[in-house]
């Protein structure tokens, strides 16, 4: 996979199964997948690895890229264009990590959103 516009479909694919109800939670899932591939694009280059996955009440986007820069974020300046990426990723999720490796980074962004899927029985 390429492009946001790209993961924007596979994750419209998958947010009809996981959130039949759509709404808002869908919505602000589809941002975060847009903006964490936008820059991988813009600070990495590329991504080097996409996952989705439907949990109790929300939605993990994982994107990964070859940085080995941690993202941060940059004061608003109304006379540059951008720099509010990482915010629009922070502001819909309850929960942002950042997963340094070998290879560079994954940032996993949790999205609270009634998915439909019950706490797992304890293995």
């Amino acid at each position: 996979m390429q492009t946001a516009e790209q993961a924007r479909d596979i994750a419209r694919g998958f947010l009809l199964v996981a959130l039949p109800e759509g709404g808002s939670g869908a919505e602000a899932v589809l941002l975060v997948v847009s903006e964490l591939f936008a820059n991988a694009g813009q600070h990495a280059s590329a991504v080097t690895g996409f996952r989705l996955e439907a949990r109790p009440g929300a939605v993990a986007v994982a994107v990964g890229d070859a940085s080995t820069l941690p993202p941060r974020p940059r004061p608003l300046d109304p006379r540059t264009p951008g720099r509010f990426g990482w915010n629009l990723v922070r502001e819909p999720s309850a929960e942002v990590q950042v997963k340094m490796h070998a290879a560079g980074k994954t940032v996993t962004a949790t999205v609270r959103c009634p998915t439909g899927i019950g706490p797992q029985p304890p293995a």
